[in-house]
């Protein structure tokens, strides 16, 4: 099982890293132009980069190995199961994260910087209550 945890674990701390790094990326090359480096293509920018070359393969690796610990594990227990919806909100902060990007680039008008803050706080609270609940393992049915 260790050689499932290992990967599983490099994975997640890549990802939830570089979602927590996208949407600062974001508003700094939403506010300052000049402070960025401006690609020749619009759409070749380097937000878009580390999403689509580190952040979605880290979560494809994280999700794909820590499926397997627990196919491995056969572990069964309520931390995992509240540990498996917040990995699904922080997979929907990561699909939030995409759009962010997609906005950014078009300059179409719509607001992207208050946006990129509250996903910024999303992502830090599932990313610490994920980590909070694998390491605690709480008893959750002495919690409810």
């Amino acid at each position: 099982m260790l050689w499932f945890l290992v990967p599983h674990i490099a994975a997640m701390l890549i990802w939830t890293a570089s979602l927590l790094y996208l949407p600062t990326l974001i508003i700094g090359g939403v506010t300052d132009k000049t402070l960025v480096y401006e690609p020749q293509d619009r759409f070749d920018s380097i937000p878009r980069f580390m999403f689509t070359r580190i952040a979605t393969p880290a979560a494809l690796v994280a999700i794909i190995a820590g499926t397997w610990v627990f196919i491995v594990d056969q572990t069964v227990d309520t931390w995992l199961i509240a540990k498996l919806s917040l990995v699904a909100g922080l997979a929907v902060c990561h699909t939030l994260t995409g759009i962010m990007i997609l906005r950014s680039e078009t300059d179409n008008g719509k607001p992207v910087v208050p946006w990129c803050w509250v996903l910024t706080i999303c992502i830090a609270l599932l990313m610490s209550t994920i980590f909070w609940l694998v390491l605690a393992k709480p008893d959750m049915e002495q919690l409810l």
